[in-house]
Formats: structure tokens, sequence, C-alpha cells
């Protein structure tokens, strides 16, 4: 049985929801895209997760993560992958120091509360990696020393699908990393001759001002933590794992870090609804972002057309939602 409304919303729950809109609002200024589109992104920050935004050039990409990251009075880095950026460029670098006879550790960009790697697959596969340990224990090691990373840190990495020369796609394992994968699109014609205006007068994110803190993320975070989920959701999110598993058009379903993801975001979009308690409807709104880049699509699905969303949508809907 799922659990039972409360008759009134604790202060702190309601207060987190409120932060959470104002954060999706004012990311709304700069970037025209679809409420939900945003509102995922934050959503992703709150599950302490990290996102990848795939999408044609020019659409806002890089204008999002930079969005965020100004709506948050926090740190922020940007690097530009290139192929000749080496790991060290990203996690940083241990220097000697003649006047001490030391070394000295100078931290790369990574050390930042918001980290936009731009273009991520324009890299080698050696400097991609350079991110896995930080995206996975917060921490960088150099040289047998670790370096803790502050909180809150997440990884926004933007790539272009369509550009294939010059560029080394990320392994399975390393998408598996990336909580969401988010697409903006183009906006509505209405929409798009307004952010012209906008662009060509008084851009926008020159002015955005901050609407949230760090403190405020991370209390954000932990009352997310804090989300009950019944049992039988639990096993509603495994249903929904093993569909994927078994589905033979695809080549390799959703893992049990999935799983792990999906529950966090649904915790954090419970929380964002004012609500102290994951229904189904919360995983079942996040299903596709938080799923569909871990799939890797069978022969079958391939020459029948279809997309990894399009079996996220068929798993949702042949998966028996718990009563």
């Amino acid at each position: 049985m799922v659990a039972e409304r409360p008759a009134e919303q604790p202060a702190s729950v309601a207060t987190t929801g409120g932060a959470l809109d104002r954060v999706t609002e004012n990311i709304g200024q700069v970037i025209h895209a679809p409420a939900e589109t945003l509102r995922l992104a934050v959503l992703c920050l709150i599950s302490e997760g990290h996102l990848i935004i795939e999408d044609f050039p020019g659409v806002g990409k890089t204008m999002l993560a930079k969005a965020l990251a100004r709506s948050l009075d926090c740190s922020f880095s940007r690097i530009q992958f290139t192929p000749d950026l080496l790991p060290s460029d990203v996690t940083g670098v241990n220097v000697f120091d003649q006047r001490t006879n030391e070394f000295e550790f100078r931290p790369g960009p990574v050390f930042a509360n918001l980290l936009l790697v731009d273009e991520i697959n324009r890299a080698s596969p050696k400097t991609q990696a350079s991110l896995l340990e930080c995206m996975q224990e917060n921490q960088v090691t150099v040289d047998g020393f670790s370096y803790p990373l502050e909180r809150p840190f997440m990884v926004l990495a933007t790539q272009n699908p369509i550009e294939y020369e010059g560029t080394y796609p990320l392994p399975e394992a390393q998408l598996d990393r990336f909580t969401m994968r988010l697409s903006i699109g183009y906006p509505p014609l209405a929409e798009e001759a307004k952010m012209l205006s906008e662009q060509t007068s008084a851009p926008p994110l020159d002015t955005l001002e901050a609407v949230s803190s760090a403190t405020d993320i991370i209390e954000a975070v932990e009352d997310a933590k804090r989300v009950f989920v019944e049992e039988s959701v639990n096993r509603y999110v495994v249903a929904l794992l093993r569909h994927t598993r078994a589905d033979e058009r695809l080549y390799l379903g959703a893992s049990p870090r999935a799983g792990i993801a999906l529950l966090r975001v649904a915790k954090a979009r419970a929380l964002a609804e004012g609500r102290e308690y994951v229904l189904p409807d919360d995983v079942k709104a996040v299903a596709e972002p938080v799923l569909a880049h871990r799939l890797i699509l069978g022969p079958e699905a391939r020459a029948g057309g279809l997309g990894a969303a399009e079996l996220i949508a068929d798993a949702v809907e042949r998966t028996p939602v718990p009563l």
C-alpha cells in the first residue's frame, strides 16, 4: 500500500519545494525551454546526480548550465574538452616549489560546486575517465593523495549528437555515471522570437541573480534523502528495471545503479511537489530521462526504428503499478 497523504506538510518540505520552484523559474528567464526540462535539471542537482545535455548546436545547452550556476550562490567552473586536453588539466597537478623544496598541489577546474564540461566527447577517453572518480566518489586522487570535493557537486556535460568526426563517444560504463540525459529542443515560434530580441539587446544571463545558496541546496539534498519510500514502490522500481533486462529488443537493460538513481530523482520530485513520500507517479515521471541513456538497443529495435525512450515508455506501461 502507498503511504497516505499527511494532513499537513512539514514546514521544511514546503520551504524546500518553494526554493526549487524559484530556481526553476529563475533559469526560465534565460532558457526558453519546457518548464519540465528545467525542473528536471534542478531535480538532478537535488538528487546529487550529474547531468548530460545532448542536443543540436545552438539550442542553449551551455546557457542552461550557466543559468543554473548563476541561480545558485555557488562556485562554478567551465572546461572546454578538446582532443589535446590531459587528465591533469581537469583534476589538478602537483608542482615542485623550489622555495620550500616540496610539491604543492594546484587544484584543477573540477574543484567547484558546479562543473560545466563542454563537448565532453571531444576529449580522449583517458581525459574523459578523469571525471569518473569525482562523479562517483566526490573526490580526486592525485599521486596517491585524495582531495575531497565540496558539496554540492555536480557535473553538467554537453555533447552534440550529430557530429562524429574527431569525437570519442562516451562508453556505456561512463554514461551510466550520469543520472540524467536531457534535450532542450527548439523553442516555439513566439518564444524563439522573444529570445532573439533578448539576446540582441540585453541578454538576461548578464543580469541573472542567485535565488538560492549552497547551504539551501545541501539542506534540500538532506530533505530528499529523508523522503519516505514504501516497500511496494521499491519493488515497482525493481520490476521496471527487470522488465528492461528481459526485453529481447535490448542488448543491455538498466543496471542496479540505474535503479538507485531513479529512486533518488523520484524522491527529489516528491520533495519538489511538497510531499514527504514517493508515489509511483514520481517514478513514472522521471523514468525516461534517468533510464533511456543507459540502455543498449538490440538489432531488432534498431531495425524497427525504435528508440530507447520508446522502450522505456513501453516498460512503464507494461509494469504493474502497486495499489
